[in-house]
């Protein structure tokens, strides 16, 4: 088992988690149920369900692209993404 692997996939993803809507949502859900179990078991399944199909997705993916190609297309998209909101508050705002 590559124990570095799998501490840097946890950091990375329990990093990007925190304060994301997800989190927000589950925080909500458990603030007006009694079953913090269920909101917390409904959670976490589904971050596995999510995180399975990015992995095949991936996987799948890098059989025909370039990993490094994956990577740049997703910075890109991540910047696109980017400006697109900072021109949205801009104009709203």
């Amino acid at each position: 088992m590559d124990i570095k692997l799998l501490l840097t996939t946890f950091g990375m993803v329990f990093l990007a988690e925190l304060g994301d809507k997800t989190q927000l949502a589950t925080f909500c859900l458990s603030a007006e149920c009694n079953s913090k179990l269920m909101v917390f078991l409904g959670s976490a399944g589904a971050l596995v369900l999510s995180s399975l199909i990015a992995v095949m997705f991936g996987e799948a993916i890098s059989r025909v692209i370039p990993p490094v190609f994956i990577k740049m297309g997703a910075g890109v998209f991540f910047l696109v993404v980017g400006v697109w909101t900072l021109y949205s508050a801009i104009r709203t705002g």
